[in-house]
């Protein structure tokens, strides 16, 4: 393409962007005369496409209000980040539909862009693959994720028909917070007015829900505001921690933070430090008189208690075998007859 013609199609792109564009800023942008930026709009006008001059002082050019712009022009690095997005995308199981819908977004846009380009997207669409594969199940559905986005962005309250793991299904009012994709599934962190345990200002208990579990969905009316301490993906992991499964495991390690989220990360355990003037304060009850565990209350810093639910307690012994530290069981009993079975299976394997 030539320089006018590429400058031309950088001011529909500026155009696109909406707003009113300055003729000074356009021609500083464009590094070209104001003059030069008139008969480029000239060009514009001859293709048809309807740009307005807004006189006055804040006045200059912009499309018409409500045109709809034909094909996308993008640049070779914006047709990656889009194909990629929704190779990422349908790989994470984040979809809202199915996989069809993506194949036929990435399917129109390459039918809209320049033939080599699309050409070498097609190459990669059909050679790439990902080692991530979707989690099973059902995803959101499509009204339901953009619904809580602008709920979410307006702070307005939402009607939802909600389904949790037993089965029950309930109808709630949620304040929502916000959203998070975590492990190929969409949650929503919000209040639920009607559950007790807030704060005391009328919002009530925050609440994490999956969004595949939402069969229904409305906008009320009202506002709220979120607290500004507020993180809704730390309220989202911390959630799954602590969702009630059959056992509930606390653990003392001598190690670090950062030691234990290699090996446990902060949707499947709570990590906290253990201050040596605390001791056991929180531990259960049982263990509160005397040093069951051997380790005196002076010596305590450097500790981390570590808490997590399970349905299954199997799979966490070689967990904490593979933390390579210094570790108490605090509860439940069972769990320290499987870490002795372990310790038994693999000494048996180091004599072989």
């Amino acid at each position: 393409m030539t320089t006018t013609t590429t400058r031309v199609l950088a001011l529909l792109e500026i155009l696109q962007g909406g707003g009113i564009h300055p003729v000074p800023d356009l021609a500083a942008r464009l590094a070209v005369d104001e003059r030069t930026v008139r008969r480029y709009v000239g060009h514009l006008l001859d293709l048809d496409v309807p740009v307005d001059a807004v006189r006055g002082r804040y006045g200059g050019y912009r499309l018409a209000p409500g045109y709809r712009m034909p094909p996308l022009m993008l640049t070779d690095e914006e047709a990656l980040a889009v194909v990629l997005g929704l190779l990422a995308a349908q790989s994470a199981g984040l979809v809202t539909t199915s996989a069809a819908a993506s194949e036929s977004a990435a399917a129109k846009l390459r039918r809209v862009l320049p033939k080599p380009l699309a050409r070498r997207l097609a190459a990669l669409l059909e050679t790439a693959d990902v080692t991530a594969r979707p989690r099973p199940g059902a995803a959101p559905e499509t009204a339901v994720l953009l619904g809580l986005a602008e709920a979410t962005h307006q702070q307005r309250p939402v009607a939802l028909t909600y389904t949790d793991r037993k089965g029950r299904r309930t109808d709630r009012t949620v304040l929502p917070y916000g959203l998070v994709a975590h492990a190929g599934r969409w949650y929503l962190a919000g209040a639920d007015p009607a559950a007790g345990g807030g704060d005391g200002d009328g919002e009530g208990a925050v609440r994490t829900f999956r969004l595949d579990r939402i069969s229904a969905l409305s906008v009320r009316s009202g506002s709220f505001v979120v607290p500004a301490t507020f993180d809704p993906v730390t309220r989202v992991l911390t959630g799954l921690a602590r969702t009630p499964w059959a056992h509930e495991v606390s653990v003392r390690v001598r190690a670090d933070v950062p030691h234990v989220r290699r090996h446990l990360p902060a949707d499947l355990a709570t990590v906290s430090p253990i201050a040596a003037a605390a001791g056991i304060d929180d531990a259960d009850p049982a263990e509160r008189d005397g040093e069951p565990d051997g380790t005196p209350e002076a010596d305590r810093d450097g500790w981390v208690r570590v808490r997590m639910r399970a349905e299954r307690l199997d799979w966490i012994p070689p967990v904490l075998a593979a933390l390579d530290r210094p570790f108490v069981i605090e509860h439940p009993a069972e769990l320290r007859d499987l870490v002795r079975a372990l310790a038994r299976r693999l000494d048996a394997c180091a004599d072989q």
